[in-house]
């Protein structure tokens, strides 16, 4: 029964992912056809996917539909527009038909990108009645942990940014560079997106906080760290630390947890986040600690035997959750919100003090992933739902782009068109888009080599080795002492 419930829940997923994932995609091909079929422009193929056909039908009206093998994308075949051979197999020569206005061009090109805003427009909507759930650790932007070190891709040890800076655990951020922050999200892509530098051309990220109702500013010089290679200051977000469940019979219940314990302070000291324990808590040297956790609204003290040879011992059987709001914000907020990011993203991307390379992005792999994820969340359904308003908003602000190949290349060179006052020479476009095609393609098979499936293979050796360390804890758990 457990393995028919697992096969159906990963059907489940599966169709899941292809209508929201296919249906970014259909929805966009559909604004190019739907346009197109207004406006009068001949429309030979639509097709969900490149490559040969799985399936296809030519209708009355001449278009042939097709599913195709390769599922990167889609194209509605327009040779009066973007006569693509490559990407889109011969279709009727450009030449042969009549002219299309430069209104038209731009209104069927656009149609693609304005579909998928549409389509993301109805989804946030969704969320917005129904609230889109979020976990503390994400919403808070209180500091609720300052490392002391953090190490460098060189496995180098130096002093966190944040310590030297001298950022303390309990700092409110309320704005990083002089843009305003509201939650942990945020913090994090302002230490990442940003291209700030000092007068000596180092990265630089200005921290405004409240501490003490005062507002500070701190100038933090972030590092490269991680197998991302991205920057960090060594900082976690402050939030509720709460024992889910504890399991019966464990260690950790011997020790005396309960179920939704509120764990507050680690020998006296105030901790607000799970970092913060963890370093504490490994770094006791006597034999037992001295947790102060709430029960029932009340504090309660729990001694916890420290074991020589295996430290976790005595918690081993917590399962450890957040807690959780429901975020009311509306469609407009949302979109604009991803839009915000993806300029950021892009800027990051191409200025040479950013951070982002193309091993950071992610092509249908990632995305996939993404989708998978957020089916694995506590709230798979919002999850989902909000997956696919970042992809599509994502989708319309990539295929909008000026490079040639993209929607927004064919409107780059039809204004350059209406600018000369004729049309740029065949020869020109086609070689043109077929360099593109091919540094498009190599693109996306670095993005996915390099990106999303080594994010794969890491994620799935980090989860081998927790199952690992935590079987080697079991086998030399002692028995609590009561």
């Amino acid at each position: 029964m457990e393995l028919l419930t697992s096969l159906l829940h990963n059907v489940w997923a599966i169709f899941l992912i292809v209508l929201f994932f296919g249906g970014s995609i259909f929805v966009h091909e559909l604004g190019h056809f739907l346009a197109a079929r207004r406006r009068g422009v001949k429309v030979t193929r639509f097709s969900i996917g490149f490559g040969p056909a799985i399936w296809s039908h030519v209708g009355k009206d001449g278009v042939e539909y097709r599913l195709a093998w390769i599922p990167i994308g889609g194209y509605v075949a327009l040779p009066q527009l973007a006569d693509m051979p490559a990407i889109e197999g011969e279709t009727e020569p450009a030449e042969q038909l009549p002219p299309v206005s430069y209104g038209s061009r731009m209104l069927v090109l656009s149609a693609g990108a304005f579909f998928n805003i549409l389509f993301a427009f109805a989804l946030a909507t969704i969320l917005w009645l129904s609230g889109r759930p979020e976990a503390e650790n994400v919403t808070s932007t209180r500091i609720g942990f300052v490392a002391d070190k953090i190490t460098l891709l060189d496995g180098k040890e130096v002093a966190s940014p944040a310590r030297v800076a001298g950022l303390q655990e309990g700092d409110l951020i309320t704005a990083i560079d002089g843009t305003p922050v509201k939650s942990w999200i945020d913090v994090l892509n302002a230490i990442v997106l940003s291209t700030v530098t000092d007068d000596k051309g180092e990265r630089l990220a200005v921290f405004t906080v409240t501490r003490d109702g005062k507002p500070m500013d701190f100038r933090v010089y972030p590092r490269r760290t991680g197998d991302e290679n991205i920057r960090k200051v060594g900082i976690d977000a402050a939030f509720e630390l709460i024992i889910g469940k504890v399991a019966p019979g464990s260690a950790a219940e011997k020790t005396g947890f309960r179920d939704e314990d509120r764990v507050v302070a680690i020998d006296g000291k105030t901790v607000m986040s799970w970092s913060a324990f963890f370093t504490h808590f490994q770094a006791v040297t006597a034999d037992h600690t001295t947790l102060t956790v709430m029960r029932s609204g009340a504090p309660v003290q729990i001694v916890v035997p420290m074991a020589p040879k295996a430290r976790m011992t005595a918690i081993q059987g917590i399962e450890l959750r957040a807690n959780w709001r429901l975020l009311y914000q509306n469609p407009f907020e949302q979109i604009s919100q991803i839009l915000a990011n993806s300029v950021r993203t892009l800027k990051a991307l191409l200025l040479p003090q950013g951070d982002v390379g193309l091993s950071n992005m992610s092509a249908v792999v990632g995305i996939t992933q993404g989708f998978w994820d957020a089916l694995k969340s506590d709230y798979p359904a919002h999850f989902v739902i909000w997956f696919a308003v970042m992809v599509n908003v994502s989708l319309a602000f990539f295929n909008l782009l000026p490079i040639p190949v993209l929607d927004g290349g064919h409107m780059l060179f039809a204004t350059i068109a209406k600018l000369r006052g004729k049309a740029l020479p065949f020869n020109f476009i086609a070689v043109t888009q077929s360099v593109f095609v091919v540094l498009l393609l190599s693109m996306m098979v670095y993005v996915t080599v390099f990106g999303d499936l080594r994010r794969i293979v890491r994620d799935r050796k980090a989860e081998a080795q927790a199952r690992e360390a935590a079987a080697e804890v079991q086998k030399h758990a002692e028995p609590a002492k009561p």
